[in-house]
């Protein structure tokens, strides 16, 4: 049967005033979306994949945004084509939500906080489909149900910071599909969810599409999610499309060097790699003198890159049994932390939140200990109460011999620089207001540590060449930094006071794949160089067992199993950790092979 044309984009271009001058966000791009498809749009950030959604849906902010060029040709059933960037604005409300929906990457800012989830959803069907409240409240129900939301008159009653971020995405999924819409915009929507519920989302999207015949257009960073949902890809690279192609061609037989270098640098689960590839090790690029962006290929395979990384087995081994015969940097014994859950009319806690529940375990000096599992789990508040960030309810924490739970604060201040936190979020982790420079300066003045100022710059400007930034950034500000920037200041910041142990919380779970390789393959360095001690914490067990000798597998506050990261992974214990694992998009040849036929 031949495909039937649903959206087309022909030579769109899109560009930002910004003070450097015009960014070619968008820059003469042009594809194909069939009914019943799932186009994957994957690149990091910066590569205009969401410009391309937002014109397509007339939502690009002017200023400082404008849509310069192009066509954007929608084929409606029993129609002829329409060409979107020549509506007004009141004539593209009719298409945008009704037959256009789009579902963005934070449910939290799409959602109005003061509104209740299913009073939104409502809204928008009683505006689309001209429904009574009572009809539209039926109808909003029925869609909770419909994405396995739990209790979904209870949702319909919430609102949005009582949900978790996977129910959250589930209202928008449902207001997206509320007036069963021809084309589904999906922008980056599982990037910060767990991969359990990330796969239940991904199945979802699946399954809606099928019930109402709709096409998905899916941006996303990962190739890894890519593989278990699109039909078709096009890759971008600083607003342009550098490949494109059918989901099997682009993965089995990449192209083009940027593509080779998305799908190296995700961290394989069948083997272990002293460090990960990176774009860099397939392309350069630069700019000529109409600052036309130009691509050097190096002449590199995936599998040649990835061979010349492998880690000797026998090395991992003889590391494996060298580090439990010495006396443990860390010691947690049978540590609880609980959180009032309700409270009765005389404000008396009835019950709790065991967010940590009778957990013991030791890390050893130079380890990495990572420490996986869903939202919720206790991993967080476990790094933060072993900090002391958080109180303890009981139990031990034994820093080199030291129980830091009975220590005066004086005596933890003094102790805090030798136990560091990398945050998940770099920006907030940082003084809108204050150089880098100064917030990297700020914990060194707190502690003495050197004995003046221009020796403590001397000091930031070397650890800022040590996470491959520059001495001149000393004086910018937070904001003049990317994400993978801001998170290597972050790390600098961290390593001003020579600690021995740094717990890292989540520190690279919102980077694109090739920026979050970078950072990892900078903490392994750094580990290596001084002999760091990690806590690493992530709800992506393809990242902990590429940076862990051993790992902790937590669930509902308890450790659910502890052992050797590649033990675990190929020899799970409990149905718990089966689950985790089947849920990773792995993005293997022989998982694509599988969902091809082939």
């Amino acid at each position: 049967m031949a495909k039937e044309k649903l959206l087309e984009v022909i030579d769109l271009q899109a560009q930002f005033s910004t003070e450097e001058g015009i960014v070619k966000a968008v820059d003469k791009i042009s594809f194909t979306l069939y009914r019943g498809e799932t186009l994957g749009i994957v690149g990091e950030s910066g590569s205009g994949k969401s410009v391309t959604s937002l014109s397509i849906m007339q939502l690009v902010a002017q200023p400082p945004g404008k849509i310069v060029g192009g066509q954007i040709l929608y084929y409606p059933k029993g129609k002829g084509a329409i060409d979107l960037l020549q509506l007004s604005d009141k004539e593209m409300q009719h298409y945008r939500g009704n037959e256009l929906a789009m579902i963005f990457q934070e449910p939290m800012t799409s959602l109005n906080p003061v509104f209740r989830c299913g009073d939104q959803v409502a809204e928008a069907i009683i505006l689309h489909q001209k429904l009574s409240k009572a009809e539209a409240k039926k109808m909003t129900i029925d869609l909770f149900e419909k994405v396995q939301l739990p209790d979904p008159e209870r949702i319909f009653s919430a609102y949005p910071h009582q949900l978790s971020g996977g129910q959250k995405q589930r209202v928008m999924i449902a207001m997206a599909m509320s007036c069963n819409p021809d084309v589904l915009i999906a922008d980056e929507p599982t990037t910060a969810l767990d991969v359990t519920v990330q796969k239940a989302i991904l199945d979802l999207m699946n399954n809606l599409k099928k019930e109402i015949n709709a096409s998905i257009i899916f941006i996303t960073h990962d190739l890894g999610v890519i593989s278990e949902i699109a039909d078709h890809v096009i890759v971008m690279f600083k607003g342009k499309i550098v490949e494109q192609g059918d989901i099997g061609s682009i993965f089995l037989n990449p192209q083009h060097p940027y593509t080779k270098g998305l799908l190296a640098c995700r961290p394989p689960l069948d083997f272990r790699l002293r460090k990960l590839p990176v774009v860099s090790d397939f392309m350069d690029f630069g700019k000529n003198e109409n600052e036309d962006i130009i691509i050097t290929e190096k002449i590199k395979s995936i599998d040649e890159v990835t061979e010349n990384n492998k880690i000797d087995l026998a090395s991992r081994e003889k590391r494996q049994h060298f580090l439990p015969t010495q006396k443990p940097i860390l010691e947690v014994k049978n540590l609880e932390t609980w959180f009032p859950a309700k409270k009765n009319f005389f404000g008396k806690t009835t019950d709790w939140v065991k967010a940590v529940n009778d957990v013991s375990f030791k890390v050893y000096p130079g380890e990495t200990l990572g420490l996986v599992g869903e939202s919720g789990c206790g991993k967080t508040t476990l790094g933060r109460t072993i900090l002391r960030l958080v109180e303890a309810k009981s139990g031990e924490v034994i820093f080199e011999g030291k129980n830091i739970n009975e220590i005066s604060n004086d005596e933890m201040r003094s102790l805090r620089k030798d136990m560091q936190i990398i945050f998940q979020d770099p920006y907030s982790s940082l003084n809108p207001r204050m150089t880098i420079g100064n917030a990297i300066m700020e914990p060194m003045q707190v502690h003495k540590i050197l004995a003046n100022d221009d020796e403590r710059k001397a000091k930031v400007i070397e650890l800022l060449e040590t996470v491959s930034l520059e001495a001149k950034h000393f004086n910018r500000y937070p904001h003049e930094f990317s994400g993978g920037q801001r998170q290597r200041i972050c790390i600098a910041r961290a390593l001003s006071l020579n600690p021995k142990f740094i717990i890292c919380d989540e520190s690279v779970s919102a980077l694109d794949v090739s920026v979050q390789a970078q950072v990892l393959n900078l903490l392994m360095e750094l580990r290596e160089k001084f002999q760091f001690t990690y806590i690493f914490i992530s709800h992506d067990l393809s990242v902990v067992k590429f940076m862990s000798d051993r790992m902790i597998v937590m669930n509902d506050g308890k450790i659910e199993e502890i052992g050797d990261a590649d033990e675990i992974y190929n020899h799970p214990k409990t149905t718990y950790t089966r689950n985790l694992i089947d849920a990773i998009p792995k993005g293997r040849r022989e998982d694509l092979e599988a969902r091809l036929g082939k």
